[in-house]
């Protein structure tokens, strides 16, 4: 048996740890990568004879929740295990609902790796050990997600995340919008993360889209 994987992960670093890993073990092979998710799915029309995508969440253009929803959609034979950093409640929640297979944390070892890869072709739900204890309360309590939901209407960002936002919303990077606002790249990706944590969204369009929605700009 030859497993067919393909990874989905921005941080250069970080992927190459990802293959380190697999590297131990004789029947995995990794046919593709991608740094994001719209960047995996143009692979995967080339080539969608996959078995099993290890899937970060947080990633630029498309992140690995949007992802997940149209991987699943147009190839549901392939199964996907959330390879992420985040144990927050509401992204083991939308993954889930996406249609992701398991849920596991980028500390997790090799052999642990490999035995939930196996698993999953198997039909079975590979979680972390924390992960499947937050799916069990959020499965208990799934009020907690519809109150997180509800806070949205407190948010309240400042003047110069408004101003990037609405440079967001023109299609424009970070270097751009670090010229038009003469500012550092570098803060400029600051505010965009605290924008992140404010809205609780993933990517720009996610940003740019809910914003909209609210009113913000």
């Amino acid at each position: 048996m030859n497993l067919k994987i393909c990874i989905a992960e921005d941080n250069y670093f970080l992927m190459k740890a990802i293959k380190e890993k697999l590297s131990f073990f004789d029947d995995i092979s990794i046919k593709f990568t991608g740094n994001n998710g719209a960047e995996l799915i143009g692979k995967l029309e080339e080539n969608h004879h996959i078995d099993v995508i290890l899937m970060d969440i947080q990633m630029p253009v498309m992140d690995g929740i949007k992802a997940t929803e149209l991987i699943k959609n147009k190839y549901p034979h392939i199964k996907i295990i959330m390879l992420t950093v985040s144990d927050d409640d509401e992204d083991v929640f939308k993954s889930i609902k996406a249609g992701a297979n398991g849920y596991l944390l980028k500390e997790i070892e090799a052999e642990n790796l490999h035995h939930c890869i196996l698993e999953v072709t198997q039909g079975g739900a590979p979680m972390t050990p924390s992960i499947a204890l937050k799916t069990l309360n959020l499965l208990r309590n799934p009020e907690r997600i519809s109150i997180k939901s509800e806070e949205f209407d407190e948010v309240e960002l400042t003047k110069r995340e408004i101003e990037i936002l609405m440079q967001l919303s023109k299609g424009l990077n970070y270097n751009e919008i670090s010229d038009n606002l003469i500012i550092s790249p570098s803060t400029v990706r600051k505010h965009i993360e605290n924008i992140y944590k404010k809205l609780q969204v993933h990517s720009k369009m996610e940003a740019v889209m809910l914003a909209q929605k609210r009113n913000l700009i």
